[in-house]
């Protein structure tokens, strides 16, 4: 085989710990929408908690330039500049997945998606959604606070039921199974694994709004699982909660905070507009099996 060709040659790998600073090179000149790919690109080499799915991370390459990246587990997540050639190359790969969560750019997916509903998976959720950012360039930081007694803090362990119950709220909400059921201790470890992400608003010590930093880096923090209790809904807490998070972002040096909004969520789409956020991506996300 000549060099030419072997230059020319695609091929996808798993990604190894050597490769992530040119991988992260290129996923960097899309930060915002590739923020979420960048945090699992980044923690491959970190220990991570015990409970915390390991993320598994392929690269597409075409000598040595980078055709295209895309996350396996724990979700679907593609690169935003993946090329035809680099997304090909990973479509067997992807294709396999017996189950899983796929959020990426629209175009991306429909592809993904074909693979495998060719291979017999089903739908159990397909929407789209909208990518929301507020820039710390270019916007004020917002000065909502919680009246008191209200008050604004990170979770805690006493407070694991309550944001179980907000987890499960959400789902039914969202028409999505809910893992409880089958494995209750199971999803109170995935809850308890992410409370050190967790703010909450609470009241007379109990949650009324919750919401997770999922992502913390100074390119960007991703807040994702926004909840509000039913019975403290129009009353400011998931506003002031929202400023909380979004200071503390921008104290901790974010470039942004982003977000994503369910299409037809106009509840939400308001609340994010009045704290300054534009959207900026679409985005469509499928649970299958």
């Amino acid at each position: 085989m000549s060099a030419a060709l072997r230059e020319d040659t695609i091929r996808a790998r798993v990604l190894l710990a050597q490769d992530r600073e040119p991988v992260l090179s290129h996923l960097l000149r899309h930060r915002r929408e590739n923020l979420h790919l960048i945090d699992q690109v980044a923690s491959i080499a970190s220990r991570r908690r015990p409970q915390e799915m390991p993320p598994q991370v392929i690269v597409v390459w075409r000598g040595e330039s980078i055709e295209g990246v895309a996350a396996l587990r724990p979700s679907m997540v593609l690169d935003w500049a993946i090329t035809e050639a680099g997304l090909e190359a990973c479509l067997p790969i992807l294709g396999a997945a017996s189950a899983g969560l796929i959020k990426s750019p629209r175009a991306g997916v429909e592809r993904l998606w074909h693979q495998l509903k060719l291979r017999g998976r089903e739908a159990l959720l397909d929407r789209r959604e909208t990518g929301w950012v507020l820039s710390a360039s270019d916007s004020p930081i917002p000065d909502f606070a919680p009246s008191p007694p209200a008050q604004l803090r990170p979770a805690v362990e006493s407070d694991l039921a309550h944001l179980v119950d907000a987890a499960r709220g959400s789902l039914r909400e969202e028409s999505r199974p809910d893992p409880f059921r089958g494995d209750p201790e199971g999803f109170r470890r995935w809850v308890r694994g992410r409370l050190p992400r967790a703010r909450v608003v609470a009241l007379d010590g109990k949650p009324a709004f919750v919401a997770y930093a999922d992502v913390r880096r100074s390119e960007g923090w991703l807040i994702q699982g926004v909840y509000c209790w039913p019975g403290h809904r129009r009353k400011g807490y998931a506003r002031a909660g929202m400023a909380g998070m979004i200071r503390e972002a921008f104290t901790a040096g974010a470039g942004h905070v982003q977000l994503a909004v369910v299409e037809g969520n106009m509840a939400a789409r308001g609340l994010y507009s009045s704290l300054g956020f534009e959207p900026f991506c679409e985005l469509r996300t499928i649970l299958f099996a």
